[in-house]
């Protein structure tokens, strides 16, 4: 895959766009079905790298995957629990999620670090703690983590944080333990009640998902199932962000509006002209745009893979805006590349101040990141000139097909 994106700015946006199946639903769901003792299949499966390399990892562990254009059927019935150093767990963040899933299945997993997008430190401490809650041992050394168990027993784990990937993994290693597992101060992201719905779906007995308490009371076995993945928040907002900064008339289809509460109130509030259907979101071309502050948070709050996005459109907003990440507080590398565009943004502890308006102008610029690479799609949309991205795996990692729908909407793109 070519890993330099082509945009020439200026082109106003039209038509519609469909939003794919959420990426962060889908790279903890794929992992969850090797859970299962039966087929588990996918409907609008979206086609990301990301998804490819976990169909690498599953066929690594010998797992037996069918892919049909959106369909991916998996059958998990003659799996084998190796020890996790093939390559696509380094490129992949959610890999971490087999912690999870094989000290469910097998009692014990090892696996090499992680890897993933680079925003600064993200520890995988309560992931442990919880597995270590649930009964296991956790041994680190030379890079790969051992977590095994004689038995897993359930128990109640308070996080520290409301971590969307702690909450799941422990989810998936909870559901094979004996007895009741309650997870207080849950994660409460749509992502979650999609893992928590799967499982339900193959025997599981989850209750609570979407609020901060999570039970799940261990069963013996789960079976296989059909799931239909949710639609994917972190792009219909990209979208939507991208429709109001250079859009005529865009509708973008196939949204879930509640999702997105946060963002479309801050889009409001900024004078963005749309009308939110009740699964779909139109923006009209608005005149003047006002600064506006925002701060990223846990779910309902503004999502911070959100933020990256749009920064670039507060670029274009009359007077100051102020951009605070409470996430991940090293999330600004965006900001470099857009201040090499024309853009008048400073970065202090965790936060980023934007000056605008601002015209754009096209440079040679590098995706640092998945989201950094989506903020850099909309600058290069709205400026003059030629911009071309570099490091574009990076977009295609959480991005379907966004050359061909951008190009659908009037985007000169290649």
């Amino acid at each position: 895959m070519d890993d330099n994106i082509k945009i020439q700015g200026g082109h106003k946006l039209n038509g519609e766009v469909h939003i794919s199946s959420a990426k962060n639903a889908a790279v903890a769901l794929v992992p969850a079905a090797v859970l299962a003792s039966h087929v588990v299949t996918f409907l609008d499966i979206p086609n990301i790298s990301d998804i490819d390399s976990l169909v690498q990892l599953l066929e690594f562990l010998n797992v037996k995957v069918y892919r049909r254009q959106d369909t991916l059927v998996i059958d998990p019935s003659e799996i084998q629990n190796k020890m996790m150093n093939h390559e696509a767990v380094s490129k992949l963040r959610a890999s971490y999620y087999f912690l999870g899933a094989l000290l469910g299945r097998f009692k014990e997993v090892k696996m090499k670090m992680p890897g993933g997008c680079d925003l600064g430190p993200r520890p995988i401490n309560l992931h442990l703690k919880g597995f270590e809650a649930l009964g296991a041992t956790v041994d680190y050394e030379n890079g790969y983590y051992t977590i095994k168990a004689e038995e897993l027993v359930g128990n109640n784990i308070y996080l520290d944080f409301a971590s969307v990937g702690a909450t799941i993994n422990i989810m998936m290693a909870a559901v094979y333990a004996k007895g009741r597992t309650v997870i207080e101060n849950a994660a409460k992201e749509p992502e979650i009640i999609d893992v928590a719905t799967l499982l339900n779906k193959m025997g599981a007995e989850i209750r609570g998902a979407g609020t901060d308490t999570i039970t799940i009371d261990g069963i013996m076995k789960l079976g296989g199932c059909v799931h239909e993945i949710i639609p994917d928040r972190i792009e219909a907002g990209t979208y939507i962000i991208l429709a109001a900064a250079c859009g005529e008339h865009v509708k973008i289809n196939n949204v879930i509006p509640q999702h997105l509460e946060a963002l479309l109130s801050k889009l409001q509030e900024m004078g963005v002209n749309m009308e939110i259907g009740s699964d779909y979101v139109e923006v009209f071309e608005s005149r003047e745009l006002r600064a506006i502050d925002v701060k990223t948070l846990p779910y309902p709050g503004l999502a911070t893979d959100l933020q990256q996005p749009l920064t670039a459109l507060l670029t274009q907003a009359i007077g100051i805006s102020k951009v605070t990440e409470t996430i991940y507080p090293e999330r600004f590398k965006h900001c470099h590349e857009l201040n090499k565009m024309g853009a008048d943004i400073e970065i202090y502890n965790g936060q980023s101040i934007i000056n605008g308006p601002t015209p754009l102008h096209g440079d040679v610029v590098t995706a640092t990141d998945l989201r950094c690479g989506a903020s850099l799609i909309i600058a290069g949309l709205l400026s003059d000139g030629e911009t071309i991205i570099k490091d574009a795996y990076h977009i295609y990692r959480g991005y379907d097909s966004i050359k061909e729908k951008l190009k659908a909407l009037g985007a000169c793109i290649e």
